[in-house]
């Protein structure tokens, strides 16, 4: 964990974490529900980022509050990849030990003509392989060329394992949702609990560190 993040840990039994991460920057509060219904506030001050996040949560059905304040006067990237950070790092603590989950997932999400491919690994070893296809230059106020930052700032603070591929498609706002809503659905899948994992850390190793 960042040295300026700070995590608290939830007191129920739901798999829930608050982040907050500080820097001179930028300044992302997130508060994270693993089991939750899909319900989401996001706020960024870049509104094409906040639709992506949203439909993450809404399709992994995460409960999710995210507040992000950053240079945006400079650009998008500081904020982009904090946010990025911030959540992963959610995600993670919420996680814990990993017992009795399934820790892998996979899905295909399409969005009219585009389609994207997700492949997930709750491996505690971070990796991204990212393909989006994008060919403008923005999308909104989103640079494209953060967007596959986004994806691999998540997989390092979340300490996972993703590949990502947008298969075909021709609108790059369909290409970069349909994306989006297969790492959700990839992520739903790898997060579930899994009864006959039992108490088990889901490795050959015993941990998933």
């Amino acid at each position: 964990m960042n040295q300026n993040e700070v995590a608290t840990p939830d007191a129920t039994k739901r798999r829930c974490a608050t982040i907050r991460r500080k820097t001179r920057e930028t300044e992302v509060d997130v508060t994270l529900d693993l089991d939750g219904r899909g319900r989401a506030l996001v706020a960024t001050g870049i509104p094409f980022l906040d639709h992506m996040v949203t439909a993450l949560a809404c399709h992994a059905r995460f409960d999710l509050e995210l507040t992000a304040r950053g240079d945006l006067e400079v650009d998008d990237h500081h904020t982009v990849e904090d946010t990025a950070l911030a959540l992963g790092a959610a995600l993670d603590r919420a996680l814990g030990d990993k017992r009795a989950i399934r820790r892998f997932g996979s899905a295909f999400a399409p969005l009219d003509e585009a389609l994207a491919r997700a492949v997930v690994d709750l491996s505690g070893r971070p990796f991204a392989r990212v393909r989006l296809r994008l060919v403008r230059e923005r999308l909104g106020t989103l640079a494209c060329e953060n967007a596959g930052h986004f994806f691999r700032s998540l997989a390092t603070a979340a300490r996972l394992t993703l590949h990502l591929d947008v298969v075909r498609g021709r609108n790059d706002h369909h290409q970069l949702e349909a994306a989006f809503k297969a790492v959700a659905l990839a992520l739903r899948e790898a997060v579930a609990c899994d009864e006959r994992v039992g108490d088990e850390v889901p490795s050959t190793k015993g941990t998933l560190t």
